[in-house]
């Protein structure tokens, strides 16, 4: 139930995330801030990542054409970045919902490492579909393998992933270990697997694959990744049916996301038997680039990605499978991954993960479909009006400023795109009041309510709510009479005199009297100005009228926006007013706007009513 109403109030979810850090900071009291200048010249204290001389390269010419295959390490990766791990339900929910929207690869745990995660394993395994792949970590240790394998013991679908440090830094600081004690010990792990899996007569109902990890591939020399590569490969003898994984993880991000494509085009052209073996990513986001980085392997020739729904990991994260999905589905791939619920997915992360996703997240954020300023609400607004108008001459591309994702191909409402505060401008406070009322306000009303709205948000001092915004304009406008009614109009009849003049007769009704009414004019509205203009004994003009159509098919109605120019007694100086009127008969919904503002008029205390 908390994590519900925080997902409800983002307010709220900012304030919590404020709580978290400050309660972490009063838990660990033994820390102290140190702090020194950041230096001059810091190529005195850093060196920039090595490149690779590929003068060929033919990655940058490429383009994503298709999803690759994915695997979501949530809950063994993102799991073990949490400050408060998942427990057993959660973890079920968690995986539950991965199968849920598609994802084929899963990462369930690191079963040697506890009780738990061995546990999980086991609940995975008997509960994957046919056509799910279990995949499990262990580190390369002979009794960690054996009680990896113990785990995933009856699936149908089964990958082994092993890892070895094979960074000169790491292999050097961590490890004191050679690049031949590497290699020697990475196939001597990968002959231990193999034997105890698909050589195994007694494993044959599972499907084994093998994924090895040269782990901080990004800061290793890349001669010596595909050397050691090569050497597992051999030992593991792959078919091209059922490929050896070779993930290539930037463990820590250390250079441009070009440096990092470019290892990846040299691994892919020099690694052996390159149809038996699938290239996968995992990046981390120690820079921030960690989706360009996946971006540009994939067009360098990566086939899997691994990572976590909205980029939970390890220090910066991991590569966020949200972002990738749907940067692909903005270009017209499909990315084999449904989101088109995307806040049930946002409520599974937050919940299990026990934090919240930020809400300028790209595509899941609460935020990222909103614009506040003016300038970018007004091109909201006109996007959507020529969409429309595209739609029905047959265009059905998606094609609207500031919004590269419809939003509502991802389960949210148009209601959210445009929110109003101190900051917007016509646009923003028109837009809310066409998505709730159906109105199309003319622009010149827009100026004005626009600046209505603003001095309310400035008042308020925060962002107004779409029903603030529609109630000011309503109790502004009168809207079709609904708040102010002290004159209605009975009965009219409209006669033609000649080509230029009308004449108006009717009845009104004031404090349950009935009141006879005449005016003349060019035209009926202008005829039915004239009449309340002798009733009130002030000169009402038409300023501005606009109309237009309201909904669709039967229920089709028409609205009508009116302004009157008029002087009040005893005053020279001009007055204008609006109302707006709505009917099914675009007459009828003049006239409801005229009253609409006449009423408006009377309300202010403008005009009195005729004795």
């Amino acid at each position: 139930m908390f994590w519900n109403q925080l997902m409800r109030n983002s307010s709220t979810r900012a304030m919590h995330t404020t709580n978290i850090l400050y309660n972490t900071k009063q838990s660990i009291p033994n820390i102290k801030m140190c702090y020194t200048n950041m230096l001059k010249d810091p190529s005195t204290k850093y060196k920039p990542a090595k490149t690779i001389n590929l003068p060929n390269r033919t990655w940058p010419d490429n383009r994503i054409t298709q999803a690759p295959r994915w695997l979501s390490t949530d809950l063994r990766d993102g799991n073990q970045s949490l400050p408060d791990p998942m427990n057993m339900d959660q973890k079920k929910e968690y995986f539950h919902k991965l199968i849920e929207i598609g994802f084929k690869e899963i990462e369930v745990a690191f079963p040697s490492a506890s009780l738990t995660d061995f546990e999980f394993t086991r609940y995975a395994v008997e509960n994957a579909p046919d056509d799910v792949t279990i995949q499990a970590l262990v580190q390369s240790r002979p009794h960690l393998i054996e009680r990896t394998i113990e785990a995933l013991k009856g699936a149908r679908r089964a990958t082994v992933h092993t890892y070895l440090a094979t960074s000169d830094m790491f292999r050097e600081i961590v490890f004191q270990m050679s690049q031949e004690e590497a290699l020697e010990k990475a196939v001597e792990t990968t002959k231990l697997v193999r034997s105890m899996t698909k050589d195994d007569p007694n494993q044959q109902d599972t499907l084994w694959t093998y994924e090895f990890s040269p782990e901080c591939f990004s800061d290793t020399p890349v001669e010596f990744s595909v050397q050691i590569c090569n050497a597992v490969m051999e030992a593991w003898e792959p078919t091209e049916e059922n490929p050896i994984i070779f993930n290539l993880p930037a463990t820590v991000e250390v250079s441009t996301p070009n440096v990092y494509a470019d290892q990846i085009e040299y691994f892919a052209n020099n690694i052996k038997d390159r149809k038996k073996v699938c290239i996968s990513t995992h990046t981390h986001n120690d820079r921030g680039c960690s989706v360009a980085a996946t971006e540009l392997a994939l067009m360098a020739g990566a086939d899997r990605v691994e990572g976590c729904v909205f980029g939970n990991g390890e220090r910066t994260g991991n590569v966020d499978l949200v972002t990738l999905a749907l940067n692909m589905y903005t270009q017209g791939v499909a990315p084999n991954i449904d989101l088109s619920n995307i806040k049930s997915v946002m409520e599974v992360v937050e919940r299990c993960n026990k934090i919240p996703i930020p809400q300028r997240a790209p595509y899941g954020g609460d935020l990222v479909f909103c614009a506040f300023s003016g300038s970018h609400q007004d091109a909201i607004k006109k996007g959507f009006a020529l969409q429309e108008k595209r739609r029905r001459d047959g265009d059905h591309y998606w094609r609207i400023p500031y919004l590269p994702l419809d939003p509502k191909d991802v389960g949210r409402d148009y209601e959210a795109v445009i929110r109003v505060n101190s900051q917007s401008g016509k646009g923003g406070a028109a837009w809310i009041v066409l998505r709730s009322l159906g109105l199309d306000l003319p622009r010149i009303m827009q100026i004005e309510f626009s600046t209505l709205v603003q001095d309310k948000a400035d008042t308020k001092g925060q962002e107004l709510q779409a029903s603030e915004v529609t109630d000011l304009f309503k109790e502004t406008y009168n809207f079709n009479n609904e708040k102010h009614r002290y004159i209605s109009l009975l009965d009219y009849d409209v006669k033609k005199i000649d080509t230029d003049h009308r004449t108006l007769t009717g009845q009104v009704e004031i404090n349950d009297k009935v009141i006879p009414i005449r005016g003349t004019g060019n035209g009926p509205i202008s005829s039915l100005a004239d009449a309340l203009s002798n009733l009130f004994n002030v000169h009402f003009s038409v300023e501005n009228y606009s109309e237009h159509s309201l909904g669709s098919g039967s229920s089709t109605q028409a609205a009508s926006y009116i302004q009157l120019r008029y002087r009040r007694p005893h005053d020279d100086q001009k007055s204008y007013s609006w109302g707006v009127g709505v009917s099914e008969d675009v007459g009828d919904s003049s006239v409801q706007a005229i009253f609409s503002t006449i009423n408006n008029i009377i309300h202010k205390g403008d005009i009195k009513l005729p004795n």
